[in-house]
């Protein structure tokens, strides 16, 4: 590695590759505590350069693990002393805007606060929004195909994404940067990577759709008496709301009762508190059509208590509180899920769930909550004081807690992951949510597009090219 490393930094600066303690010195992810292991960090500030680096390290089959925001939540970012990590940290050019067109062109490393910031200076919005707005980077966000708060609306990252740039194993440069809504002009190779976690090549610039920015926001707290009660809600307001509505977050009462302590915004005792929110574009009729639809919901019996905002200032105060996950975190280990199921199966899921958990991990504490309108659900488990004071080992009791999170997905054909991707940590699931011809097709893929293996090794599956 050490001949590679001397070429890395003849051919891109002696500032753009990092090792020894340059490394060792970073954080390896937002939720995690420990640090980074790798041969070299090489950061790379073009397109070209990324070319430059995968030509090189493609020619002497050294593994390249790409580097984003490490918000991430599946071990994808992770790195071990014989891989090299690609970090995008210094290609953070928000290239054109074009307001006519309703684009913006990025370069992968660009904060998605950023690109959202610049959309607004044009009167735009980027339909993309996380609480991880401020670290994660839009070429993260589209190499995981990132959900987030407004799915329910806007779609996945998806979505928002025209065109794609990318870098392939060996070097090549797949530039299909269409600016356009329709374009069926052959295979559209953008979706070959979206999604894809770099594994089969490295995002490096995206065109991104815009939308017309929201001139109202009308954002309320909810409870509700039961889960039917809550999906009664949801149709209702998808009805009244006349195609506003943007965000639909669940809240089940451990977690919400958790987050908001000794002051909450509504009384505690409610088995679900649902967080609604409409964007919109004619403030006066929206205002109305929001608390008309909200009084036909509480006359329905849909809600038992409500809090519409006021201010802004409230507004960021109970979306503070429903991205409060640290919270759960505070008292010791625990465990993140990220699953997706029908509504239909949700209420069963999570009470079936809950009852394994209360069998195969006593002293357990969970708390639920998610993007519940569009079928993405969110379980924290910490795995108890009992079970640690035991002297219980954590990865056993992971298994023994995620078999309970997964398994009940097979019953329902869900998702064992609803947006944050595979990584290394849910390969050995993968098969709850994908048949084996799916599987084998994804390994045609990247034996075609990576035949050596180096990009982001083992991530969703194992792969070998001998």
């Amino acid at each position: 590695m050490d001949s590679l490393i001397a070429e890395l930094r003849a051919a891109l600066g002696p500032d753009a590759v990092l090792t020894g303690a340059c490394v060792g010195e970073r954080a390896a992810g937002i939720w995690r505590h420990d640090h980074v292991v790798a041969g070299a960090i090489v950061r790379p500030a073009t397109t070209d350069e990324v070319s430059t680096v995968l030509r090189l390290c493609h020619a002497a089959g050294q593994t390249v693990v790409t580097h984003g925001g490490l918000t991430g939540l599946v071990e994808g970012a992770l790195a071990s002393p014989h891989d090299i990590v690609l970090s995008t940290e210094r290609m953070t050019a928000i290239e054109s805007v074009n307001a006519t067109d309703r684009t913006m062109c990025v370069q992968a490393g660009v904060r998605l606060q950023s690109a959202q910031e610049r959309a607004a200076v044009e009167g735009l919005m980027l339909g993309l929004d996380l609480g991880a707005r401020g670290s994660c980077t839009i070429g993260g966000n589209v190499a995981t195909n990132a959900g987030g708060n407004q799915v329910i609306r806007y779609g996945m990252a998806r979505e928002s994404v025209l065109g794609i740039e990318a870098v392939l194993a060996d070097g090549t440069v797949v530039t299909s940067l269409n600016a356009m809504l329709k374009n069926n002009a052959g295979y559209d190779l953008k979706h070959l990577f979206i999604g894809s976690e770099g594994t089969l090549g490295v995002i490096t610039r995206i065109m991104l759709r815009l939308r017309p920015a929201w001139r109202s926001q009308e954002t309320a707290l909810l409870a509700c008496k039961d889960f039917a009660a809550v999906m009664q809600l949801l149709a209702l307001l998808d009805e009244k709301l006349g195609g506003t509505l943007s965000a639909f977050e669940v809240l089940w009462q451990g977690y919400y009762e958790l987050v908001a302590g000794e002051s909450p915004p509504l009384p505690a005792g409610s088995p679900f508190y649902v967080l609604v929110e409409a964007l919109g574009s004619q403030p006066a009729a929206d205002h109305e059509r929001f608390v008309d639809a909200l009084l036909v919901a509480e006359g329905q019996g849909c809600v038992a208590a409500s809090l519409v905002c006021k201010s802004g200032v409230e507004r960021t105060a109970l979306w503070a509180l429903r991205d409060n996950v640290e919270k759960a975190l505070e008292s010791g280990p625990a465990f993140i899920f990220d699953v997706s199921l029908r509504l239909s199966d949700m209420d069963a899921y999570v009470r079936q769930v809950l009852a394994r958990l209360d069998r195969d991990a006593a002293g357990h504490r969970t708390w639920v909550f998610g993007h519940a309108g569009d079928g993405n659900l969110h379980l924290v488990i910490a795995p108890g004081e009992h079970a640690i004071a035991r002297g219980d080992q954590l990865a056993s009791l992971r298994l023994c807690i995620e078999r309970a999170v997964y398994e009940p997905l097979q019953q329902v054909s869900g998702s064992v992951s609803g947006e944050h991707g595979i990584g290394l940590e849910k390969k050995r699931w993968l098969s709850i949510s994908r048949t084996p011809a799916e599987v084998a097709l994804m390994r045609t893929l990247k034996a075609a597009l990576d035949p050596q293996g180096i990009l982001n090794p083992n991530r969703i599956f194992d792969y070998s090219h001998d």
